[in-house]
This record gives C-alpha cells, structure tokens and sequence, in this order.
C-alpha cells in the first residue's frame, strides 16, 4: 500500500470508514515500548473478541451493542494499557453477575486474544465523528478560507484548490497541509490585512465535510487505510528535529511541552486542529532557534501521530518489587503461597507458567477469575481492587519471574 495515502478516508463512505478505521488503527504496528515477546495489538481482531467473547451482548460501541453496560464509545479517550486491564479486572464481579442472571457463560481468554481486544478498546475513538455540512460552508466564509481558496468553481484563486482534500476527508493529509504550507499563508494573509484564523476539533471537521460534499471526483469504492507505524514515526520525530522542542518522556525543560501526556493525547482531527492554531508560535520558536521548518507529508504525519500514541500506550512502567508487595497487600495470599509461604487452597504463584507479556498477564487473571469469582463470592471476600499503576506492578512481577527461569 502507498504509505503516502495513511490516515486517508474515503469521502463516499465516510461514516462507515470511520468506524472500520477506529478498530484497525493499531494493525500493523507494536507499540514501541512493549516487550519483544508481547504479541502484537491487533484492534481489527480485537473487535472480533468482543463479539465472540459475548462483551457486545452487554455493552455497546457508539450506540450499537448491548444496553446493560455503559457504552464502550463514550468512555474517556486515550486509557493506557493497563488502565484498561484495571477496568476490565475491577469490572470482573458485576460483569460474572450480569452474566448469570443472562444464562451467559463466560469463555476464556487468551494471551493474544486480552491484547487485541484491549488495542480494540484503546481505539475505540481514535477517530472524529463525521461532520455538518452546512457548517463547514459557513466556516469556509467565516474564517475567510474563501479568500484565498477554491472549493469547485467557489474562491480565490490565490492559494491551491482544496478539492484534493475533499476527495479523501483525512484528518491527517489536512494536518500535513495545513504545516507544509503554513508559511507561506501566513505571509499571503499579512499582506492581505486578514486575520489567521483558528480552528476548533469540530470545527476542522465541520468544514472537511463541507469539503468532501464539493469534492468533484469522489474516490471510486471504500480506502481503508492505516494512521501509520509507530517505530518509523520514532524516527521521523528525531529526524525532522521535533525533539529538539517538545519530549514524549521523563523529566526535563522542553519549549513544546511534553508531547506523550495524557492531557495532550487528542484526536486526529484535534491533533490537526493543534498543528494549525499552534504552527505560528512553533515556527517563531524554530526560527530563533535556527532551525528551518520541516515538511512532513501525510504518511510521516501519520506515523509521528502514531508515535505519540505508543508512548501513551503503554504509559505506566511497572516494578517487580512493588509488584510483589501489591499481591500480599492485595490478599492474594489468603489463598495463594509465594515460595511456599501463604495459603494452601490454590497454587504457588512463583510456579505460574507462560507469562512473559503484558497480555498474558492480563489473560491469566481473567481466566483465573472464573474460578476465583465463585470462591470469593461463597466466603464473603471483598473482590481485590487494583488500579492501572497497580495492575502494571503486578504483570511486571509475574513476567520477573518468567525472565528468571
């Protein structure tokens, strides 16, 4: 596939594609600080275990699914790995209750089928709902777009036609654009005596929708493609000098800010939006730094985009001695022994076999709970609560132990 075309949604079908492209985000790259031996995050088949594992028969995904549980589409953007593992972990009680009461037996999981179906859920809203046409119409006068641009045989002919855009409604070729040009339609608008105007997520994908519907030659059929490959846009961060402003981890000044925390993790179309509105302070800060500004093309937008959203993926670092002390704290050894000390009524946890991945980790507990849940419930036990930092303790204990043998 061309890697120029990433991050592309058609403009026929757009509102199907954006939920295709909501579960195959991830597809074809590992996020860049997991362990060599976790498989890989596959949202597209993750959306098939959330089917076949009964999760839809409860729970919703943007008002399609179950209505017992909350919908799964409107939960908040962007958890990390193990804030979903805690969730889905914590959940695990009323979850096996709801169950019950429906005749719904709940299956097994495996190691690879726990990490696709948390990549799925992890994508979930990658992508911005479709926009209003008439809206978008207004912004392209409104924010004077009309002066300089041509929409069909509408506008100013000073800057290029912006059907291309239309005719694939991407959030991130409109990024790339917007960047590679910004330059130049800065200086056009000075000289014009207009105002640069900014843009909001909505409003972004308001007038792309506008765009799309003036789209002269509309892509023939559907173009289901990737938001790009997060170990190429390590590179491209580093080589198209990103880094020399902002950080996407640890501690130091940056002048961008640090790119990887949670609160700046945004949608594409906010992701675009951002680029926009903050280009004119970027490229100032470049400028006195002597640094020339870099043209991204769609696909290095794309996988740059994808970088920073592996990093976020797997935000929580875990510690094997803390993970230790969070199982004894937690009363798993009530019931369970540790080097043989501990409970007598299940097994050894140092003699757990075949968890040397994050997911593994996460498939043994939901696995374990089938049992663990009617044992618990019979003796009055309260169900143990771990939170996300918690949970990564504990999985990077369990895959000490694996390394170590």
């Amino acid at each position: 596939m061309n890697r120029k075309l990433f991050g592309v949604l058609s403009g026929s079908s757009r509102a199907v594609a954006v939920v295709l492209l909501a579960i195959a985000a991830l597809l074809f790259w590992q996020p860049a600080a997991v362990d060599a031996q976790a498989p890989a995050q596959n949202p597209l088949a993750g959306a098939q275990v959330f089917g076949s594992k009964g999760c839809v028969s409860c729970h919703s995904v943007h008002g399609l699914g179950g209505k017992v549980g909350p919908d799964l589409g409107r939960i908040s953007r962007r958890r990390s790995f193990y804030e979903l593992a805690a969730t889905m972990w914590n959940h695990l009680p009323q979850m096996g209750e709801q169950a019950r009461e429906r005749g719904i037996e709940r299956p097994p999981m495996n190691s690879g089928e726990a990490a696709n179906l948390i990549a799925f859920l992890f994508t979930i809203d990658y992508f911005d709902p479709p926009g209003n046409v008439e809206v978008g119409q207004q912004l392209f006068t409104e924010k004077k777009c009309v002066v300089c641009h041509q929409v069909g045989s509408y506008g100013g002919v000073v800057g290029p036609e912006l059907d291309f855009l239309g005719q694939y409604g991407s959030p991130i070729l409109v990024a790339s654009a917007m960047w590679n040009h910004g330059p130049a339609m800065a200086e056009e608008m000075r000289e014009r005596g207009l105002q640069r105007p900014g843009f909001t997520a909505s409003e972004l994908t308001d007038l792309i929708a506008y765009l799309e519907s003036m789209a002269a030659d509309p892509l023939e059929g559907s173009l289901y493609v990737l938001p790009g490959r997060a170990d190429d846009g390590r590179v491209i961060f580093v080589e198209k000098r990103c880094n020399q402003c902002h950080g996407v981890s640890g501690p130091g000044i940056r002048v961008g800010g640090n790119l990887a925390e949670r609160r700046l993790q945004p949608s594409l179309m906010e992701f675009a939006a951002a680029m926009w509105n903050k280009a004119p302070a970027m490229m100032r800060a470049m400028d006195d730094m002597g640094l020339s500004v870099p043209q991204l093309g769609a696909g290095e937008m794309a996988d740059v985009v994808a970088f920073l959203y592996s990093v976020q993926y797997f935000s929580e670092a875990g510690y094997s001695g803390r993970g230790r002390q969070r199982i004894r704290e937690k009363g798993c050894l009530n019931c369970h022994s540790l080097d043989g000390r501990g409970g007598e009524s299940a097994g050894d946890l140092a003699l757990v076999r075949g968890i040397a991945s994050p997911a593994s980790v996460i498939s043994s507990l939901w696995n374990h709970s089938i049992v663990m849940e009617a044992g618990m419930e019979s003796e009055a036990v309260p169900w143990p609560i771990f939170s996300p930092q918690e949970m990564a303790d504990v999985a990077a204990f369990f895959q000490s132990l694996e390394s170590s043998r």
